[in-house]
């Protein structure tokens, strides 16, 4: 790499900072001076959430204890905070309910597809899981069809019009691909699993908070989507449901909680479910990671999501373009898609020395992560990742491929 194309980039990446609408979302969050690629696995925090956490423990649950049920919103904070990442994902109020785990809300939702597909008759006895997906979704959908009756068919999402029939239930696809970053098409998807006449269940893992999803505008049936990667909740914070509103009738959860039933403090041993997407509820929800949710999402506050969807592709093409320009020809190749109708908000390099490889960038204060054998993965969150890191992350990484090829 010469010296005038090192200035050139560094010139560029500062240029490209300092008209950047989403710049000042940065001073938002928690950052050292290091650069931070992982926010696809866990997100940064914001600064102001520590000070409302405290409030929960100490006023909310030390002062007010059990009243803070009613007086607080926290019987009501599942609903709410449903409400505040709706917009997120395009989707209108009263369609997402907050609480338990994605596995939790898959299974939920894989079980209640099939109680859904079966209203339209006998017959479908297929559940389609995307092959290539995060192994606990094909974990917890094989549970969910050995318990219902069903037969798993895995197939890549590219190859699903070609397998639904009139025997397809439902199908659970992601629209990120957790290892690649590829994005796959949730309209024309959803579209060809609607004329097969099943259910569409989206995972919306590695999409929420990185770019447009449009679940009413596609008209998904069913969504589930963790809130700590791009919506930066904390480690382990809720999970999230959608449930269409025109399914929320008919929805039949497998997990009929009391906190979804018509009348919880009834306590009634006969189970009747709410209305809405109170359906999705099952057991006591957890306040504090609720709440530090709902909290950090006040980031969001103002920003659209497709201003974070072009800053994402700009960051990206930017890192692809610095690491082709540092980076030995063959030492590394991109698995994710050039193509931006094609890519998420992460860039996957193949790279023979990835463990170590990996294990030296965070070293040396570029923080990205693993997937093993050989995939090294960048994730670009655009509330907080500059133009002036992707060059860095770059620099670095030609940098310690260099160092690993001499040692």
């Amino acid at each position: 790499m010469s010296e005038t194309t090192y200035t050139e980039l560094r010139e560029r990446a500062a240029t490209l900072d300092a008209v950047d609408p989403l710049a000042p979302q940065r001073k938002l969050f928690a950052l050292d001076d290091g650069v931070y690629l992982d926010g696809n696995s866990l997100g940064a925090l914001p600064l102001h959430v520590p000070a409302r956490v405290q409030d929960v423990l100490t006023r909310q649950w030390g002062e007010l204890r059990i009243r803070s049920w009613g007086e607080s919103g926290w019987w009501t904070a599942p609903e709410r905070i449903g409400d505040r990442i709706a917009p997120l994902v395009g989707a209108a109020a009263g369609q997402i309910v907050v609480g338990d785990s994605t596995s939790v809300n898959v299974f939920k939702a894989v079980v209640a597809a099939t109680r859904l597909a079966s209203l339209a008759g006998e017959g479908r006895d297929e559940i389609l899981v995307d092959a290539t997906t995060f192994p606990t979704d094909g974990y917890i959908a094989a549970s969910a069809a050995r318990l219902t009756g069903h037969r798993i068919v895995p197939v890549a999402p590219a190859d699903v019009p070609g397998v639904l029939g009139d025997r397809t239930a439902a199908v659970l696809l992601n629209q990120v691909d957790f290892r690649t970053g590829r994005l796959h098409d949730l309209p024309g998807l959803t579209a060809a699993v609607h004329a097969a006449g099943a259910i569409a269940v989206w995972d919306l893992c590695h999409s929420a908070g990185a770019l447009p999803v449009g679940l009413d505008e596609h008209g998904v049936d069913l969504a589930v989507g963790c809130t700590y990667k791009y919506l930066n909740g904390g480690p382990g914070s809720p999970a999230y449901l959608y449930v269409a509103e025109r399914h929320q009738a008919a929805f039949d959860s497998p997990l009929p909680g009391w906190n979804s039933h018509v009348d919880p403090f009834g306590m009634t041993p006969d189970y009747a479910p709410a209305d809405g997407s109170v359906r999705g509820r099952v057991g006591t929800p957890d306040i504090v990671s609720m709440l530090t949710l709902e909290a950090a999402l006040d980031v969001w506050d103002g920003v659209s999501v497709d201003t974070v969807r072009a800053k994402s592709l700009a960051l990206t093409d930017f890192f692809l373009e610095c690491v082709e320009a540092y980076v030995p020809q063959g030492r590394v190749v991109s698995v994710t898609p050039a193509a931006h109708a094609e890519r998420g908000s992460q860039v996957a390099l193949r790279c023979a020395e990835a463990e170590a490889v990996m294990r030296r960038l965070i070293e040396r204060g570029v923080v990205g992560d693993l997937r093993r054998p050989d995939v090294l993965r960048f994730g670009f969150t655009p509330l907080y990742v500059g133009f002036a890191d992707a060059e860095r992350a770059a620099r670095v990484l030609a940098e310690v491929l260099e160092e690993t090829q001499q040692a």
